[in-house]
């Protein structure tokens, strides 16, 4: 059987709050019965952007998050939730808002912190996959329909096929290691959870510093390259894709105005700043 799925594309997200702002527009003193109850406007969205800064100086990069309920197939909330929460054979999860009221408890156990409490109505709420709208013919929820930038793509396929679409694209879901099995599926989640290794070459030149472009750069741990790279127009390199916490490593850098090293422990992102190379006398070089 055909089941709903949404692939959330990591990069493409750009804070603008729409599908935010779209789920409260819908859900916001509206009731659904069967569905859900109406959200309060002080309530906390369940739509949510979370923001990760990484690097420092003039390298700082920011990634978007949207997270959500993600209708795991072994929901933990369902186990706890007993009779207030049903999965449909389409995949969704829904919170029976008659059910689930002063059910506290259901909010707690999400580990994703994807249940928000109406404290009007004492009710737990989740974002429902706007099922309400796909039950009219609707093809995609609204945060879909209303994002600038395609970050969000719901599908319906059967396990197979959705599986197989994971595999051929790299999808994949958050904290696989709870086994909660999720339906909501990340593109590119690398840039969410990795790290990256930067910094900037420069020369003396008599009295003037210039930046230089088409330095080699290694990334080695311990006596091992782990990568290479050359730097840009601007004398920038970067070395992505690096587990956080992965301990400690050395970047050396050579070109023909001359050589140079950092070393640093890797934590989160970093920019390691300048790294000056030893300049001969302009003219040698040019020469």
């Amino acid at each position: 059987m055909k089941k709903w799925n949404l692939i959330v594309r990591v990069g493409r997200c750009e804070n603008c709050q729409n599908c935010v702002i779209a789920s409260r527009d819908e859900h916001v003193g509206n009731d659904f019965p069967g569905y859900a109850a109406p959200a309060t406007i002080g309530a906390e969205s369940p739509i949510r952007i979370l923001r990760r800064v990484q690097g420092g100086s003039h390298m700082i990069e920011t990634t978007y998050l949207p997270v959500m309920c993600n209708h795991c197939d072994d929901a933990p909330c369902m186990k706890v939730g007993g009779s207030a929460i049903r999965k449909r054979a389409d995949g969704i999860v829904i919170i029976d808002p008659d059910k689930a009221r002063g059910r506290k408890d259901i909010v707690k156990a999400c580990p994703y912190n994807a249940i928000v409490w109406n404290d009007e109505l004492q009710l737990p709420q989740i974002w429902i996959f706007d099922a309400h709208l796909l039950d009219q013919g609707w093809r995609h929820p609204r945060c879909q329909q209303s994002c600038p930038t395609e970050v969000f793509e719901a599908v319906q396929l059967d396990d197979e096929s959705m599986s197989e679409r994971a595999r051929s694209e790299g999808l994949r879901v958050l904290r696989p290691n709870l086994g909660t099995k999720p339906r909501v599926w990340y593109s590119r989640l690398e840039l969410w959870d990795t790290c990256f290794i930067g910094g900037s070459v420069s020369a003396q030149v008599g009295d003037v510093v210039e930046c230089v472009p088409g330095a080699k750069a290694a990334l080695y741990a311990g006596d091992r390259i782990v990568a290479e790279t050359v730097s840009d127009v601007f004398g920038d390199f970067r070395f992505s894709g690096l587990e956080k916490n992965s301990g400690v490593y050395r970047v050396e850098v050579r070109h023909a105005y001359g050589e140079a090293s950092r070393q640093c422990e890797l934590g989160e992102s970093v920019h390691l700043g300048e790294l000056v190379v030893a300049a001969p006398d302009l003219a040698s070089v040019c020469s």
